[in-house]
């Protein structure tokens, strides 16, 4: 009988593909094994096995596989499983989910590559000038590729010259699997085992006797094995101990004293010192601690609802340390890389070498080295600290799940699909395992909260500042007041100025808080009003002052700072609005003696760009620091007393329902990095609205009336907890076609859903990369079937596909979309 698999490829498709493979193959491979296998015309990829079977595929004829790339599985039947959730619930494919889940390192890619045919004979006034090229430079070389040739040839159309000499039968095509993972050598060295007794090392001592280095390696060789016996000598350690150059050492290995010899070694390893035991709790952590586990024989996922600096981590120690004590895996969630560095320290003060870390800044081949860290059950991946990306790793024995910071936005992915959001991701992970989640924050999401109320969450709250630190005094300045007042220095009122002045004096350090990096988002003409827009995109460029460019952040269009109006030719022109790089600029005018910071996107750009920042500034070096929101997640500086909001009231006024409860953990996160010691911290939050019920919240630190208010209106305007969101968009490069395609889809959506869809409405960035935009946004009611839904909206969306006219148009689905 013949033999199937089916095949999950890297590709959006909404099917898996089945492919034919001999009666050994078939009992030899098992789901989660990656294959590489012909997919279109020619091209090669590689797939995950979901299943072995008999059934031969009715619509098309199974093709056979070109190889088998694993002895055993690299996926595992949990994360298979998850995957199938995953494509379910968020609406896209499970090649896409794939496509994000394991290191872009295991999926082999096929390299097309060009061969001279053996034994053909040429007339070579037949070849036109580049077909000759290519055939005299496949004389001398055996075989070339794409990018070869179009070097060769210095043009980028070259494959109508490689289809007429395939026609011609003078080359033939192929396509090459390459690997991208290369393991890290390393060169050790060893004495020859020849002179390893005591007679052949006095006799080796007596002829190096004119080479005194070399007779130097020797003996730190010696000093060095009789440390630590086991361990291998690496080459550079030797010559480094030595205080010679490797060349001694490789003059010695060619004499025949010393051999070398090549091993893989990990490219992530920990170089900490002794482990130590974690902290001891005070009596509010204790008891919150012994209520979390109490919540957990009841709910599998449980609540921690700790004000800022209480002490959350420390209680998230001791469920790790249970856990790992029981031989258990353990993730733990963070919204933002810029954590790691800080909590990664602390974790491995307790763990040591069983923590390991996984997020985008590492390198493809430190991915997969994590990943197979993690797939094999290593003792090395007890703890995985990572980013939300973490959640699609092959878990051996998952006991526990800590997501912390759980309200942070940046949990949710957005572009590309999967558009999943970690946190509800993780509850789901937990779930399959059978594993305990904790959600941490000291401002939780609405959802979660109102899913706590409604006991699907077991709620523990912890509100005492460790140590029973108070919270910080909270302040608001009238901006609007000042100005009427002049009492401005650019966008310092006097009574920042004085606060910093007055920390600085005491040697405290400042954080100072503005959510937009750049200089300036605006630059306008005086005369006529004009100011510069991106020709990609309708946004205006935003002016960066330290290399005098006008950019644009969302397509990266840059081009140098005018002297002049393009519009009308007028010298007279003026920045609106301010980013992190004029707060800095200003700071350097009024405190010209002190050192100040900068934490943006533009400054963190490197592998550890984060980490310098944060270690500066925790070692004093930086006295000031601004910075967006990658300020208030989590960081635990000691010596911060005076924190400031340079203006509250660009998070406030954003077209978006979350606006006002994103404001609100914003203000109070940033707020909680002051005064985390003995004493007493202070905030002061710059507005030209001091009475909005959001700032008078954050200044009393009132999350129960915010959770209210906020709640009351989502209850009024149907949104989430109480109704579920679907958003589609439409993108493309013609206007009025999106604008058709639009209005279709969400009429044929109205004759389903009547008044719950909204739209089709042009977002406040309508054109992207000139790209035009276009959003229906449908709500779910609770009591309204989601699986049913969504098979309706795939329905609707299959006739829209159909239309030719809008064949142009992608639509993006984002389930939960904010």
């Amino acid at each position: 009988m013949p033999h199937f698999i089916n095949v999950i490829l890297p590709l959006p498709l909404e099917k898996h593909f089945t492919y034919s493979v001999s009666a050994g193959e078939a009992e030899f491979l098992q789901p989660g094994m990656r294959v590489a296998v012909p997919f279109g015309k020619s091209k090669i990829y590689t797939g995950i096995v979901s299943a072995v079977h008999q059934e031969d595929p009715k619509i098309y004829e199974a093709k056979p596989i070109e190889q088998i790339l694993d002895k055993t599985p690299v996926v595992t039947a949990a994360q298979l499983a998850f995957w199938k959730w995953l494509a379910s619930y968020y609406m896209c494919a499970e090649g896409e989910v794939l496509r994000a889940a394991i290191p872009s390192a295991f999926l082999l890619e096929s390299e097309t590559i060009v061969q001279l045919m053996k034994d053909v004979e040429v007339e070579e006034e037949e070849l036109t000038d580049d077909e000759y090229l290519l055939y005299e430079a496949l004389q001398r070389q055996s075989s070339l590729k794409i990018n070869e040739i179009i070097q060769l040839l210095d043009k980028k159309t070259v494959l109508p010259v490689i289809n007429s000499l395939v026609e011609k039968k003078v080359v033939v095509v192929n396509q090459e699997i390459y690997e991208q993972y290369r393991p890290k050598m390393e060169k050790y060295v060893r004495l020859d085992p020849k002179h390893a007794s005591e007679e052949g090392m006095h006799q080796l001592l007596d002829e190096l006797n004119r080479a005194p280095k070399q007779r130097q390696v020797i003996f730190t060789l010696f000093s060095l094995s009789a440390k630590d016996k086991d361990k291998p000598l690496k080459l550079k350690t030797l010559a480094k101990e030595s205080r010679v150059s490797t060349n001694v050492i490789k003059s010695l290995v060619q004499k025949g004293v010393l051999e070398e010899y090549d091993s893989q070694t990990d490219r992530l390893q920990y170089g900490g010192g002794e482990v130590s035991g974690s902290m001891e709790l005070n009596e509010y952590q204790e008891q919150a601690l012994q209520e979390i586990r109490a919540a957990y024989e009841k709910e599998r996922v449980c609540l921690l609802h700790g004000i800022t600096s209480s002490g959350k981590t420390e209680i998230y120690v001791k469920l790790i340390e249970e856990m790992v004590a029981t031989g258990k895996q353990v993730l733990y969630l963070l919204p933002e890389i810029a954590l790691t560095a800080q909590l990664i320290s602390r974790l491995q003060a307790y763990f040591g070498e069983k923590v390991i870390v996984y997020h985008s800044k590492y390198s493809v081949n430190e991915r997969v080295e994590v990943y197979q860290n993690v797939l094999n059950n290593s003792s090395k991946a007890k703890v995985i600290v990572g980013v939300r990306s973490s959640v699609f790793l092959p878990f051996h024995d998952l006991g526990l799940i800590v997501v912390d910071e759980e309200h942070e936005s940046t949990f949710k992915q957005y572009d590309p699909a999967p558009r999943y959001h970690a946190r509800d991701a993780a509850v789901v992970l937990g779930h399959m395992y059978n594993a305990s989640v904790l959600l941490g924050s000291a401002t939780p999401a609405l959802e979660s909260y109102f899913n706590a109320e409604h006991s699907k969450y077991s709620l523990v709250n912890l509100n005492r500042r460790y140590g029973n630190v108070l919270l910080p005094e909270i302040e608001i300045v009238d901006i609007k007041e000042k100005h009427r007042k002049r009492r401005m220095t650019g966008h310092f009122s006097d009574r920042l100025v004085e606060e910093i002045r007055e920390t600085l004096a005491e040697k405290e350090q400042v954080i100072l808080f503005q959510n937009r990096r750049g200089f300036s988002p605006i630059l306008e003409c005086n005369t006529c009003g004009h100011s510069p827009q991106c020709p990609n995109c309708d946004v205006s460029l935003t002016y960066h002052s330290r290399n005098n460019q006008l950019r644009c952040h969302y397509c990266g269009y840059n081009m140098a700072l005018q002297k002049k109006c393009m519009a009308c030719g007028s010298p007279e022109l003026s920045t609106k609005g301010f980013g992190t790089e004029k707060v800095e600029t200003e700071l350097k005018a009024l405190f010209p003696d002190h050192k100040i910071g900068r934490m943006d996107l533009d400054t963190t750009r490197g592998k550890h760009g984060y980490e310098k920042i944060i270690t500066a500034f925790e070692e004093g070096e930086i006295e000031i620091l601004v910075g967006t929101q990658m300020l208030t997640k989590g960081l635990d500086f000691r010596n911060v007393r005076l924190v400031g909001i340079m203006n509250a009231d660009t998070l406030l006024n954003f077209p978006d329902f979350r606006a006002h409860e994103r404001s609100f953990q914003l203000m109070l996160q940033v707020a909680g990095r002051a005064g985390r010691t003995e004493k007493r911290g202070k905030v002061l939050i710059q507005t030209y609205n001091p009475h909005h019920q959001i700032v008078q919240q954050v200044s009393m630190n009132n999350y129960a009336d915010m959770y209210k208010e906020q709640l009351e209106e989502r209850r009024q305007y149907k949104y989430p907890p109480f109704y579920r969101l679907i958003r589609l968009t439409l993108r493309g490069r013609d206007y009025s076609r999106v604008n058709e395609g639009a209005d279709w889809l969400a009429t044929s959506l109205k004759n389903s859903f009547y008044e719950n869809v909204l739209g089709p409405e042009f977002p406040p960035v309508a054109r992207i990369r000139n790209e035009y935009y276009k959003n229906i946004l449908i709500k779910i009611p609770q009591k309204q079937s989601l699986g049913k839904t969504k098979g309706l909206i795939e329905k609707v969306l299959q006739s829209f596909k159909a239309v030719g006219a809008f064949r142009s148009i992608r639509v993006v689905v984002n389930v939960d979309p904010y």
